[in-house]
């Protein structure tokens, strides 16, 4: 099993809760949230960092087909313009005490994304599907944390984390029957932490990030750990891919239940280069 140890600080520590990474030219490169502050943030050439506050929460983002974005919120989902406006959508459901929490699209253009509740009470969190017409639908409940998406290369295959499991798990896809044959892929250790975002790089491996793990992990389609990257800072949330070559994997983290005067770089963006590439985001085709 390889090791990557050489991570450097993308950004400042400039977000309490970073989450959700997602590089796209459309956008210009490189976007995340600062969750529990409702803002996306964007990352500018000389990686100084933009805030747009869109709700009191801000879960997960993927870009239009047409331009804009696509923002899981509180309690449902906004639609941005290619021109910057913002259309909320109804909420998809009335209780404050669930909110949204991460998400990703579907090979087909929809945009799922999972709730959680705020307390993390068992069971209360769900996964929901936002099509292109503007629709919503109920794909499961059940979830406790309900936590990273993404599908395999040839989109046969979607790998999902309900975060107190431990595992990934893995679906069949299929675009008319959605997703079916939940079965787990991958068990995370004890004591290496709590999984969190993922992603797929070009080659079917799965990356998971490690909350209270200090780390990412790789593992093969075959469910096999291959590749582990160390960061400085535990609480560590999601991952993507990124650059112009996709060669790139940018990692957020959070302060999350950490003491004020420990782990200063916490809530920063980290990037190194693991020698595998990545994939170009599926946008929303709404």
């Amino acid at each position: 099993m390889a090791r990557v140890t050489q991570v450097e600080q993308y950004t400042d520590p400039v977000a309490f809760h970073a989450e959700g990474p997602v590089w796209s030219t459309a956008w210009g490169g490189l976007r995340y949230v600062d969750m529990f502050a409702g803002d996306v943030l964007s990352v500018a050439a000389d990686n100084s960092v933009g805030r747009r506050h869109v709700g009191a929460i801000a879960a997960a983002l993927r870009p239009r087909v047409g331009g804009g974005a696509v923002i899981a919120v509180e309690r449902g989902f906004l639609l941005e313009a290619p021109d910057g406006s913002l259309q909320p959508l109804p909420d998809v459901w009335s209780d404050d005490s669930v909110r949204m929490n991460d998400g990703g699209c579907d090979p087909d253009g929809r945009f799922y994304c999972g709730s959680m509740a705020y307390d993390q009470a068992a069971g209360r969190g769900s996964l929901y599907r936002l099509d292109p017409d503007g629709s919503t639908s109920l794909v499961f409940s059940g979830a406790t944390i309900s936590n990273g998406l993404d599908w395999s290369p040839d989109g046969a295959t979607a790998y999902y984390v309900d975060t107190p499991t431990r595992r990934i798990d893995a679906f069949d896809y299929d675009a008319t029957t959605g997703l079916s044959g939940r079965r787990p892929f991958a068990k995370i250790p004890d004591g290496a932490g709590f999984p969190d975002g993922i992603t797929v790089d070009a080659e079917g491996g799965v990356w998971v990030a490690l909350y209270a793990g200090s780390a990412v992990h790789r593992y093969r389609p075959d469910g096999a750990l291959d590749l582990v990257v160390e960061l400085p800072v535990s609480q560590v949330t999601a991952c993507t891919f990124g650059g112009e070559a996709l060669d790139q994997l940018f990692i957020t983290t959070t302060r999350e239940n950490l003491p004020d005067d420990v782990q200063p770089a916490a809530g920063s963006v980290f990037v190194c280069k693991p020698g595998v590439h990545g994939r170009p985001v599926t946008p929303f085709a709404g």
